[in-house]
């Protein structure tokens, strides 16, 4: 079981779906877990363009009050953000206690640099130091369709003992708006990573998923 006084590594790419890693963070720092987060420069930009958070590389203070403040923790003390070039950072060292680390979404460059161990960055070398000390590496990856040199490199770092979780949603939890989307793949995230979360329902006998649907539909129908 994840201890929450020990930190998590959680890092944020450049491919669609910043808001994936946006909500893993605010579950992780409402549960008080101690979080060391690290945007890729490309992450920045996408930032802007599917969160509307304008957040500036070059002033990591900034960004993550303004990070904090859009996630409504604004006296949050648990977040570390760090730089992607600071490669002499404490998570850069297997000696750093760090439980693992969840890139999230996880770009195909950046799975198939960690895939060849090319380290060019705090994120791959953060990755890397996970994948020598025998921590959980978790890939949310985000692309589509893949190409036969991602599923290599995919296969490459499930037999080196990384976790490849794709960003695909379920819909047999009957999703109602994208918020549902976006925990259910969060949420599998927690599950991978060992942490107890109530962020969708889950999977139940199918006689019984039909009657909660047809009861649904009866409180609607009384209801108009």
């Amino acid at each position: 079981m994840p201890q929450k006084n020990q930190p998590i590594t959680v890092a944020i790419t450049g491919a669609s779906g910043f808001i994936y890693g946006l909500r893993l963070l605010q579950f992780l720092l409402n549960e008080n877990f101690l979080v060391d987060l690290i945007l890729s420069k490309t992450a920045f930009k996408v930032s802007q363009l599917e969160s509307n958070l304008n957040l500036p590389a070059d002033n990591l203070i900034e960004s993550k009050k303004q990070i904090l403040n859009y996630l409504n923790l604004i006296n949050n003390k648990s977040l570390n953000l760090w730089s992607e070039s600071n490669l002499a950072a404490s998570i850069s060292s297997g000696s750093y206690r760090s439980q693992g680390m969840i890139i999230i979404p996880c770009s195909m460059g950046c799975l198939g640099r960690i895939a060849n161990g090319i380290s060019d960055d705090l994120i791959t070398r953060s990755a890397d130091v996970c994948l020598k000390e025998r921590n959980k590496l978790i890939l949310v990856a985000r692309e589509t369709p893949l190409n036969t040199i991602h599923l290599q490199n995919m296969l490459t770092l499930s037999q080196l003992g990384a976790i490849i979780l794709p960003a695909m949603p379920a819909f047999y939890q009957q999703p109602k708006t994208i918020n549902d989307l976006i925990d259910f793949v969060v949420g599998k995230t927690l599950d991978s990573f060992g942490i107890e979360h109530k962020l969708f329902n889950r999977w139940t006998d199918p006689k019984k998923q039909v009657e909660n649907v047809s009861s649904m539909k009866r409180k609607s129908e009384n209801a108009d």
